[in-house]
C-alpha cells in the first residue's frame, strides 16, 4: 500500500510528511512538558504523569483513507486524516484532564479545531478520554506549516482500560462476543468509580495539607 504523491500539495512526499509531522509532535510535547514544569514551580503539584507520541504508519493511513472512500494522496492524507501525529497525555485525576485542555487552548499559537468530551459522554464501549485536534505551525526554512495534531487527554485508569480495550478489538477483528463486551462496559464503570474515588481523597489530602500550612 503506497500513498501516491501529487504535487500541488505543501507536503509533496512521505519523508517530508514524517518530518513536519513528527516536528508538530516535538513542539507540542516540549509546550506540555513547560507547562507542567510551570504548573510545579506554582502549585507544586505536576498534573502530567507521562506522555505518549506516534505518528501513524502510511498502512494505516491508507487504510482509514480507503475506508472513507478517498484516493491514497499525499493531499488526501493531510485533508482528511486528523490523527496522523497523535500524542496522549497521561494524568493522576480527572481534574488534571480539564486543566490541561484549557492550558493548551491558552497557548496563543495552538488553534482548537475540536474537541470531543468522552468523559462527559463515553462511547458505547465504555471508552472514557478528552480528545482536542489543534494545529501547531511547524516553522520550515521557507514556509510555516499549521499542522494537525490529536491530543487524547485520559487518567491512568482510564488508559489502562483503553488499552486493554484495543488488544481485545484487535484479537477479534472488531467482533469481540457480547459477553466480553459487556464486562468491558462494567469494567469502564468501575474505573469511573475509582478515578473519581481517588479525586475525591487527592481532594481531602490537599484540603489538610492547607490547614496545615
Amino acid at each position: 500500500m503506497e500513498l501516491r504523491v501529487e504535487r500541488d500539495s505543501d507536503i509533496d512526499s512521505w519523508k517530508e510528511v514524517i518530518l513536519v509531522y513528527s516536528s508538530a509532535l516535538k513542539q507540542m510535547s516540549t509546550k506540555l512538558e513547560i507547562l507542567n514544569d510551570e504548573f510545579q514551580h506554582i502549585h507544586r503539584y505536576n498534573p502530567i504523569e507521562h506522555i505518549k507520541s506516534r505518528i501513524k504508519t502510511s498502512e494505516s493511513i491508507v487504510k482509514k483513507l480507503k475506508k472513507h472512500g478517498y484516493e491514497s494522496t499525499i493531499q488526501n492524507m493531510i485533508q482528511y486524516v486528523n490523527d496522523i501525529a497523535g500524542i496522549r497525555v497521561i494524568c493522576s485525576f480527572t481534574s488534571d484532564i480539564y486543566r490541561i485542555a484549557e492550558m493548551i487552548s491558552n497557548q496563543s499559537d495552538i488553534k482548537v479545531i475540536a474537541v470531543k468530551d468522552y468523559i462527559v459522554t463515553p462511547k458505547t464501549s465504555g471508552y472514557k478520554s478528552y480528545h482536542m485536534l489543534v494545529t501547531v505551525p511547524v516553522y520550515l526554512s521557507d514556509r510555516i506549516l499549521d499542522t494537525k495534531v490529536e491530543i487524547q487527554i485520559r487518567t491512568v485508569a482510564m488508559d489502562f482500560w483503553a488499552s486493554l480495550e484495543h488488544k481485545i478489538h484487535y484479537k477479534f477483528e472488531g467482533n469481540a462476543p457480547d459477553y466480553i463486551r459487556n464486562e468491558l462496559v462494567e469494567c469502564a464503570k468501575m474505573v469511573s468509580a475509582l478515578d473519581a474515588k481517588m479525586l475525591t481523597l487527592n481532594e481531602e489530602v490537599l484540603g489538610i495539607t492547607k490547614r496545615k500550612e
